[in-house]
């Protein structure tokens, strides 16, 4: 079984819910990389985390070092490729089968063979977005629930394939 303690963490989509998800696994102390296709959205991403987090801090949420150091573990990617290293990737893209299945081959000859892939989607099977993939049993759904920060659940799902593990 992968452990996913201390991994770095690739976030496809700087959209809400990719945001969200940014700032989540940040919070919880990983490594994350934000990576978008529009040129700009991962920078403006991370700027707006920067504003939440000093209204986070204004209101006695979290404090201003934490705050700090949370921030300092998201970085905007320009190249995917610059993923190589990491151990977990959650995509947050467009809700379109053909983009999500292109974008995890895409992964597949990027990050390691023990990374594991996963999907935010609700509404397409996992299945289905890991036909085509050399290995299957690696991508599994992560379901986040809007707003990703607050919704302390996230929905683990199974494709025909997904690893037990």
């Amino acid at each position: 079984m992968t452990k996913l303690q201390n991994t770095s963490v690739l976030v496809v989509g700087a959209g809400i819910m990719g945001e969200g998800i940014a700032q989540t696994a940040a919070q919880a102390g990983h490594a994350v990389l934000l990576f978008d296709l529009r040129e700009g959205a991962a920078r403006d991403a991370r700027a707006k985390l920067t504003s939440t987090f000093d209204g986070l801090v204004a209101k006695g949420k979290v404090t201003a070092d934490a705050a700090q150091s949370t921030l300092a573990r998201i970085e905007p990617l320009a190249k995917i490729e610059d993923a190589a290293g990491v151990g977990l990737v959650i995509e947050a893209i467009v809700e379109k089968l053909d983009a999500k299945r292109a974008l995890f081959q895409q992964l597949e000859g990027i990050v390691g063979a023990q990374t594991i892939l996963a999907t935010n989607t609700s509404s397409i099977s996992v299945t289905a977005i890991a036909n085509g993939l050399a290995h299957p049993g690696r991508l599994v759904g992560m379901h986040f629930f809007n707003p990703v920060p607050l919704m302390k659940l996230v929905e683990v799902v199974s494709g025909l394939h997904t690893d037990a593990a």
